[in-house]
């Protein structure tokens, strides 16, 4: 992404401004609409096929990892899922790097799932306090030493 650029108020060869005219092209798909315009329902609709379909239980922290390169079958929208999962990433951090709702991630990764092209497990939970057993083993290393 990069920053916008800085521009003068008033060029210094023009002595009246005018406001600058927008632009009458539409979007690109990989561009954010503009502010004030909502995505296409429609195209949600057929990233994700007829609702009624089983879902895997899937929260926004669960860790997706990918399994397999993206076969010549998949859709973009899986594909994408697939290179951004070569290393584990949240279900929450794909929804957001994709801008799609996350009902439409869960669906997607629904499919690789069966597929077995990702893996999905639960995050990794510290303990508040170590083990006991493990400490007096590190400390007998370190002692050794």
């Amino acid at each position: 992404m990069t920053p916008p650029q800085r521009r003068r108020r008033y060029p210094r060869e023009q002595a009246d401004p005018t406001p600058p005219r927008p632009d009458p092209t539409p979007p690109q798909e990989d561009q954010p609409p503009p502010e004030g315009q909502k995505k296409n329902p429609e195209r949600l609709y057929v990233i994700t096929g007829p609702d009624g379909a089983e879902r895997s239980e899937l929260d926004l922290v669960t860790l997706i990892v990918a399994d397999a390169d993206p076969p010549p079958s998949a859709t973009p929208e899986q594909a994408a899922l697939l290179r951004l999962c070569a290393a584990p990433l949240s279900v929450a951090e794909l929804s957001a790097y994709l801008s799609l709702p996350f009902s439409v991630v869960t669906v997607l990764l629904t499919e690789l799932l069966a597929a077995e092209l990702v893996t999905a497990r639960a995050p990794i939970i510290r303990q508040a306090r170590a083990d006991r057993s493990l400490l007096e083993a590190v400390m007998h290393g370190l002692q050794r030493l």
